[in-house]
């Protein structure tokens, strides 16, 4: 099964045209932390753990009584600042963020505490620990995508922006889909949908 496909409005966008999608509840493997993406260890820890733990969720499901196979989801973040000139500056110490990989129903949170149980036993990652399971809905919101560096995102997000506040208020917290696979793509190829509730 490919969720990607199944959830087509909310894993798919077009660079040419902003679309509102109201955004039902989800579950998602999430980890908090701060500090520069580029240069947190705790960023790197917190990407490795979601991914070890996903895809053990993947093998459990497949080899489960269920015998679901499905395509592990992309990886998705949140971003603020408690200050909002940490954004205007680039000043990326002061980020916060919650980075998360949705998971589909069939993976229960009964499940996702073995998956992590077993990734602990077999490498024992530092990230496991700030591990959590929650339901998350966004409601309304107004998506794009945006094709190129994360540091060209400026302009794509300005438009967002626009579109929003031409018909109402931006509301929560700034979210991305990494559609890309970084390590193998081009940075002028990596594809993100920016997405931003909206009041």
């Amino acid at each position: 099964m490919d969720f990607k496909k199944t959830l087509k409005p909310f894993y798919q966008a077009s660079a040419m045209r902003i679309a509102e999608v109201d955004v039902p509840e989800m579950n998602y493997l999430m980890i908090d932390g701060s500090g520069d993406p580029n240069t947190s260890s705790g960023y790197a820890q917190a990407v490795e753990a979601l991914f070890s733990v996903s895809y053990t969720a993947k093998f459990m499901a497949r080899q489960g009584p269920q015998a679901v196979d499905y395509a592990v989801m992309p990886l998705e973040g949140l971003w603020w600042a408690e200050e909002l000139s940490a954004f205007a500056t680039n000043d990326r110490r002061g980020w916060q963020w919650t980075m998360m990989v949705m998971q589909p129903p069939v993976v229960t949170a009964e499940l996702l505490a073995q998956a992590i149980s077993a990734v602990q036993r077999k490498k024992n990652l530092p990230g496991l620990q700030k591990l959590r399971i929650s339901a998350f809905a966004e409601g309304r919101c107004a998506q794009v995508l945006h094709v190129g560096p994360f540091t060209e995102e400026g302009p794509t997000i300005e438009r967002l922006h626009r579109f929003i506040t031409a018909k109402g208020a931006l509301r929560g917290k700034h979210h991305e889909i990494y559609l890309s696979d970084i390590r193998r793509a081009a940075p002028a190829n990596w594809k993100t949908i920016i997405r931003q509730p909206m009041a």
